[in-house]
């Protein structure tokens, strides 16, 4: 299969699956605005939101993956089905423990998480309510993760690349048409939440068993395998999803801050989440199956080649979405948010964390590429070490920042530790001469300069001012940003052509 065209077809179900996302979050803005109530919801979501990215971008699946693709490379297909018959199992058994553990305690774990609400009565009580509600999530989410890490392996990637799309629909409907009959109507979000990870666990299935690995209720707890996939599991928890961990500690010194710093950082996020899932997500999707059979079949140069691959991609794309984000803050929040109860404020506190957020956005791409590097050769203790000293890094600049930068300083230590973590990977990459750079690595970086300098010129120049942006309706602002980001991209694009640098140059295919 050809890598770059598997990259199209997973970043383009990625881009419906994050347009679809704009509109629920533009549907939830202005139903319910930045305030209580979506402070309370988006608490409630962080913890199991961030368990799905674990598990779905994360420690789960750079521990199952690898392992999986050395028993289809080595083992054969009776052996493969054994192993996922028997992770399937033991996982499932041990999220239901999770889940009920969960919705028990959850008065605790929004003490944990927030504990700045348990000041105000109703929004504590609402958020613990809602969390109820959500935690049952993980258990389909960890098992979508499975399905798709499974399918990934055997290179069906568009249909792991779907799912979440479901998710966003189901958000959708029921802010639309649930929400007047829930009383408060945010309850309606988190039925939506677990409509969503039935639904996308379900549509996986059949393709599971279109290929003969649906999985069957065989509990072996002396399966080499399982203890294999576990082993690697925990500590990759830190390796791979460390920008998630300081999201949630980002939570709890959030809900110290003005009613609503918890949703200015949420829908920043969320803008951050495009290129991140788009790009970030898909690549590391692609690669660590490919580098996993790459390091099983003793192909140090293929492997080394591969990630030098990902590595130019990762530049040439999220450059300049790191570049857009910071000068187009105020046209996308404007267009996507600013309706119904998202207020001025609102949007002039999301805007300065965004801002901060862009700073770190190639960081949180690079990771998500040189993490693979180490965890599709089974090596965990490399990336542990560097995501706990990254993790203190974050959390210094936490309180640094805080005092002058409020919310925003938040934001920015997440990016800054992004890009420190990214940094040490790619140190300890190239220290243990696991990655050799291709030739012709400063050509590359100074042509992207130069179109990177023509985009931004051509950004600032087509958006104008920012101020105009908070007039008008959804219809002329959708225009307007539409035009905008058309003249970036096609100057930047163009420039790239100019200075020799084609799509053909990107064209690579993986290993079978």
């Amino acid at each position: 299969m050809n890598l770059l065209k598997a990259l199209a077809t997973i970043g383009s179900m990625t881009l419906l699956s994050r347009i679809l996302g704009f509109l629920r979050d533009t549907i939830i803005a202005r139903a319910f605005g930045a305030g209580l109530y979506t402070d309370a919801f988006f608490v409630a979501f962080k913890l199991p939101n961030m368990m799905r990215r674990l598990f779905a971008e994360g420690a789960f699946s750079q521990a199952f993956v690898p392992i999986l693709a050395e028993y289809k490379t080595r083992r054969g297909h009776d052996a493969t089905r054994d192993l996922i018959d028997h992770v399937a199992t033991f996982l499932g058994l041990v999220l239901v423990g999770v889940s009920l553990i969960g919705i028990l305690a959850a008065p605790a774990v929004i003490y944990i998480s927030a504990p700045g609400f348990s000041a105000d009565a109703e929004k504590f009580d609402l958020t613990v309510q809602l969390l109820r509600y959500i935690f049952p999530y993980i258990f389909f989410i960890s098992l979508v993760s499975l399905a798709g890490g499974v399918l990934n392996t055997y290179s069906k990637f568009s249909v792991p690349a779907f799912t979440p799309v479901l998710l966003n629909l189901s958000f959708i409907a029921c802010a639309l048409w649930l929400a007047p009959y829930m009383h408060p109507p945010v309850m309606a979000l988190a039925v939506a939440v677990l409509l969503g990870g039935v639904l996308q666990l379900g549509v996986q299935l059949p393709y599971l068993a279109k290929i003969g690995f649906l999985p069957r209720f065989r509990l072996n707890l002396h399966d080499e395998g399982v203890w294999r996939v576990m082993k690697l599991m925990g500590p990759a928890v830190f390796g791979v999803s460390i920008a998630q961990i300081s999201l949630l500690i980002n939570t709890i010194f959030a809900s110290f801050l003005e009613t609503g710093s918890v949703s200015w950082l949420y829908y920043a996020d969320r803008l951050m989440e495009f290129p991140t899932g788009i790009l970030g997500v898909a690549l590391g999707t692609i690669l660590l199956p490919s580098l996993a059979k790459h390091y099983a079949d003793d192909s140090p140069e293929q492997f080394s080649s591969l990630l030098d691959w990902g590595l130019r991609l990762t530049l040439m794309l999220a450059l300049p979405a790191a570049l857009a984000l910071a000068i187009l803050a105020v046209p996308l929040i404007s267009t996507l948010f600013y309706y119904g109860k998202f207020t001025a404020h609102d949007l002039w506190m999301t805007r300065e964390a965004l801002m901060a957020y862009s700073a770190g956005l190639l960081g949180l791409i690079m990771v998500k590429v040189l993490a693979p590097g180490f965890y599709s050769r089974q090596n965990i203790k490399t990336p542990v070490k560097i995501a706990i000293f990254t993790l203190l890094a974050t959390q210094a600049m936490n309180l640094a920042f805080i005092w002058k930068l409020h919310h925003a300083g938040l934001a920015l230590s997440i990016g800054l530790g992004a890009c420190l973590n990214a940094g040490l990977l790619y140190y300890q990459l190239r220290r243990h001469n696991i990655f050799q750079p291709q030739p012709g690595w400063m050509v590359f970086m100074l042509k992207l300069g130069v179109a990177l300098a023509a985009m931004g010129a051509a950004l600032w120049f087509a958006m104008g001012p920012e101020a105009a942006w908070l007039s008008g309706g959804i219809v002329s602002r959708a225009l307007h940003l539409t035009w905008v980001v058309v003249a970036g991209a096609g100057a930047y694009f163009a420039t790239l052509l100019l200075v020799g640098i084609h799509p053909r140059d990107f064209v690579k295919r993986a290993v079978e």
